[in-house]
């Protein structure tokens, strides 16, 4: 069978952002090539981030139960592990979600193609066609025109600036390989990543010992979210280390590894030391984007290394679009798949509204979770058209799912008057919890609808779910709450 040489789009990359630029593009009738480098596409995603990671998570939250269940009365004792039967579990997850993808890109007619795409400089044609050349598994090349590119290239774990990854210091490709938890763990940073890798260990039994740089984790978070997630995360029997540099970390041959800290309480500094089998450096992820094609076709990056983009999606350069995790602001799944549907309707010469960044989920799969949804109360204050900010605190004990769990947490919900319509609208909410996750698409219509906050606050949340606990916080900042003072 001949291959096309002309596509309509041509998408580099097959994760999140990539498949659904080409799902959208596709289904609105135009003909699309999909460039994947990897044997499977999903990218990061599915074959080394979100899904693996939940599987484990998943298997991890069984023991947890388990343990847990002798308070209602229940013995139940976990007699081991078998890692063989867990990789296969969180294996086949992995290929039942690739497998699931690659035949839906297929259905669609969508031209898959594993290979290295690149970009000439000057490969721009007077009739605005491009030429995206792909080297092949086999080392061969191949060239395809195209008037519209489409970047979702990802991003990488960054390593530490002073050390390597290695067998000993991972980053969390190389810790989701691994053939068996370790006895204890080190994890410098804060973010995601590293609260779900710390809550998974822990939850199977690792000696955690958390490296965070500044107050608490998530620090980049509602205040309240960060100060409530990291005490629960000690009370758990996670070691929370803060406002910590690291200064140096000593490996050796079946010796584990040391890391050296300075760590600054008030206006002193002292030295600190944690030691463990493993290090898991999670301070981070950079964009693929230092291929020199990338600025050899003109393509305007800032200072970290993303790609410079308007509220569509386009670059600077004509017909070159990107989406993900090279553009930007929050580098997650869903933020990319929306991207790329938007970036596809556009080049379809619909008009899409754009990706709205204050609206994105940010959820982390820790014990308890956590979720944040649109402003923070700092954020709104600063926020033109906002006034009259407010923040109101629910505390989740108050939900009786929550309390039957033995669970702790908060909700935050920040209001504001939006000048716009005078009305009194929810800016942000801000979440710790048990099952906080299922509760974020709530949040996020309700932030992304800007809806009068005496009309959210009158919907009705079945009982008894951890979800009431958003309606009772919504009651409250209402100015009538029922089930606290």
């Amino acid at each position: 069978m001949t291959l096309a040489t002309e596509f309509d789009v041509v998408v580099v990359g097959a994760g999140p952002g990539g498949y659904s630029t080409a799902l959208r593009a596709a289904e609105l009738g135009l003909s699309v090539a999909l460039i994947e480098r990897d044997e499977r596409p999903g990218g990061t995603c599915l074959n080394r981030g979100c899904i693996p990671t939940k599987a484990l998570i998943t298997a991890a939250r069984a023991v947890e139960q388990a343990r847990a269940a002798e308070r209602y009365g229940i013995t139940i004792r976990v007699e081991d592990v078998d890692f063989g039967r867990l990789a296969d579990y969180r294996d086949q997850s992995v290929r039942t979600m690739t497998e699931g993808l690659a035949g839906l890109l297929r259905f669609r007619g969508i031209t898959t193609i594993q290979g290295t795409a690149s970009i000439e400089p000057e490969s721009t044609d007077a009739d605005d066609m491009h030429t995206v050349f792909v080297t092949l598994q086999d080392g061969s090349m191949r060239s395809i025109t195209t008037r519209h590119i489409v970047l979702a290239t990802g991003s990488r774990p960054r390593p530490l600036p002073t050390t390597p990854f290695s067998q000993t210091v991972l980053s969390s490709d190389e810790a989701l390989t691994l053939d068996t938890f370790p006895s204890s763990a080190v994890i410098i940073g804060s973010g995601a990543i590293a609260l779900e890798f710390a809550s998974l260990w822990n939850a199977a039994g690792t000696q955690v010992t958390l490296l965070v740089r500044r107050g608490g984790v998530l620090s980049h978070w509602d205040r309240r979210v960060s100060a409530t997630l990291t005490r629960e995360l000690k009370r758990h029997g996670i070691t929370v280390i803060n406002n910590t540099n690291v200064d140096e970390i000593e490996t050796g041959v079946n010796l584990g590894a040391t890391v050296r800290y300075t760590r600054t309480v008030g206006h002193t500094t002292e030295q600190g030391v944690a030691a463990a089998e493993i290090v898991l450096a999670a301070i981070g992820r950079t964009p693929n984007t230092d291929a020199d094609w990338f600025t050899g076709t003109g393509i305007a990056l800032d200072d970290a290394g993303f790609v410079h983009t308007d509220d569509m999606g386009r670059t600077t350069v004509h017909g070159i679009w990107a989406v993900g995790d090279i553009t930007a602001g929050h580098q997650l799944a869903h933020r990319a798949f929306e991207q790329g549907i938007t970036v596809a309707e556009a080049i379809a010469g619909l008009d899409p509204a754009p990706v709205d960044e204050a609206t994105v989920p940010s959820i982390v799969f820790s014990s308890p979770e956590a979720a944040s949804v649109g402003l923070t109360k700092a954020e709104a204050q600063a926020r033109d058209g906002y006034t009259e900010v407010t923040e109101t605190i629910y505390p989740m004990m108050g939900n009786s799912r929550t309390m039957m769990i033995g669970e702790n947490g908060s909700i935050t919900v920040v209001s504001a008057v939006d000048t716009a319509s005078g009305d009194r609208v929810v800016a942000g909410i801000h979440m710790v919890g048990p099952e906080v996750s299922e509760i974020a698409s709530e949040a996020e219509q309700i932030v992304g609808g800007k809806l009068p906050l005496s009309t959210v606050a009158r919907l009705i949340h079945p009982h008894p779910t951890f979800s009431e606990a958003l309606g009772e916080a919504l009651l409250k900042a209402d100015g009538r709450p029922l089930h606290m003072r």
